[in-house]
């Protein structure tokens, strides 16, 4: 990977290829510059799929880089559908990835909605109102901790991991004892182009199917467990769940474990870190926050998760010859939705780059598109991010972020690590 001294600047469209590795190594203020360029095209642009070790690429791809257009084809997917290859990748995942990624995030229905269906009843506001002492009491402790430590520790790994790794432990049933090996797993998944998490490209395909295999093997055994002795926890629910005669089966559970770490976990603790970042960068805006901790935390979360926009895309597959926007997109043709760049769109948001936690209407694309695959997660992400800066604010008022230490990713846009001082 070339170091960042020695790339050369964006200067067009032309100096942009969204499917080189090279180009998720740059600051995010050259990304930002690259998609405003690519979003003032009349056409999408068109890209070859990037080489991975394990699979093969196929023809190539539009980068759907406006908002207008990631809102269309999420509203329609049967037309631009998610189960052909999958959706959270660019390239066609092979067979024996399915079946620990093939979950429901990347099927279409009637299958999609059977699974969402199924498991959609444990994230209700109703459901994850239930939840929220627990919330509570763990973002406490947390901070408790934090402030034990003392400044200078890292605030991914000592904050914004710790709560969203608890929640959805617990949820399931998952003991404490295991926490870590949950959060290493969900690490190297999301994190397995990053040579912290995977050092050699090689064993990139090895690495991704060992950590697949052992969440998945931790809540089949714990499943086999509930299913004799069943108690109040989401895995009991789950594995004895009988709606209008439907089950998950043993793989099913443990695909929708796989998920929920990996999207539970992952994407709100980067929500919580990036947001920390945004407030030590805008100081106006957190004396604003301060002034009305609880008052003004919906609109604060909803800009955090808009400029986080913790998942930069997701991918669709074209299933008839379709004109959306002006531009037609042919059968068999993949099209991916950037969502982080969707969330920067300044047709829908004036001075989109600026933080403003007054910031309404904020119809950001932060949890996905409108249609069936909006996140299912999206209410208790919104908690825990609430419930974490609460404590933060009120315990914590002058904690800052340093630099952050990004993570090397095309699918998430991640925070590895990042010290702070209060």
């Amino acid at each position: 990977m070339t170091q960042p001294a020695e790339r050369a600047p964006i200067r067009s469209v032309a100096d942009i290829d969204l499917s080189d590795w090279d180009f998720w190594g740059r600051s995010p203020e050259e990304r930002e510059h690259a998609f405003r360029l690519l979003r003032d095209l009349d056409t999408p642009a068109f890209f070859e799929e990037p080489e991975i070790s394990f699979a093969p690429r196929g023809l190539g791809y539009h980068a759907l880089v406006r908002h207008e257009d990631i809102l269309e084809a999420s509203r329609n997917p049967e037309i631009f559908c998610s189960g052909d290859g999958g959706a959270t990748n660019i390239v066609d995942m092979p067979p024996e990835f399915t079946e620990y990624f093939g979950s429901m995030i990347n099927m279409d229905d009637p299958r999609h909605a059977r699974l969402r269906r199924i498991v959609s009843r444990a994230f209700t506001p109703r459901m994850i109102k239930q939840f929220e002492a627990d919330v509570e009491v763990a973002a406490s402790r947390i901070v408790d901790e934090l402030l034990a430590t003392g400044p200078g520790c890292d605030f991914v790994t000592e904050v914004a991991a710790k709560l969203p790794l608890k929640v959805i432990c617990d949820m399931m049933g998952i003991p404490e004892s295991d926490y870590g090996f949950v959060f290493d797993r969900s690490n190297i998944i999301l994190g397995a182009s990053d040579p912290e998490y995977v050092s050699d490209p090689e064993d990139v395909a090895t690495a991704l199917l060992t950590a697949g295999m052992e969440l998945q093997a931790l809540v089949q055994d714990l499943a086999a467990l509930r299913q004799e002795t069943p108690t109040g926890d989401l895995t009991s629910s789950l594995v004895n769940a009988n709606l209008d005669g439907e089950r998950l089966t043993a793989q099913e559970l443990g695909s929708f474990f796989i998920l929920l770490v990996v999207a539970g976990n992952e994407t709100t603790r980067n929500a919580i870190s990036y947001g920390m970042r945004l407030l030590t960068l805008n100081p106006d805006q957190k004396r604003l926050w301060l002034e009305d901790v609880d008052g003004r935390a919906p609109g604060a979360v909803e800009e955090i998760v808009r400029l986080a926009s913790p998942v930069n895309y997701m991918r669709r597959k074209v299933t008839r010859d379709h004109v959306m926007n002006g531009n037609r997109y042919r059968a068999g043709e993949k099209v991916v939705l950037y969502y982080w760049s969707a969330n920067r769109d300044d047709r829908v948001f004036a001075d989109p780059l600026r933080f403003d936690i007054a910031r309404d209407p904020n119809p950001h694309v932060g949890f996905g598109g409108p249609g069936p695959h909006f996140c299912l997660g999206a209410h208790l992400a919104r908690r825990e991010i609430t419930v974490m800066f609460r404590e933060l604010l009120r315990r914590v008022p002058t904690i800052e972020a340093g630099e952050p230490e990004r993570l090397f990713s095309s699918f998430i846009n991640g925070t590895k690590h990042m010290t702070c001082e209060f």
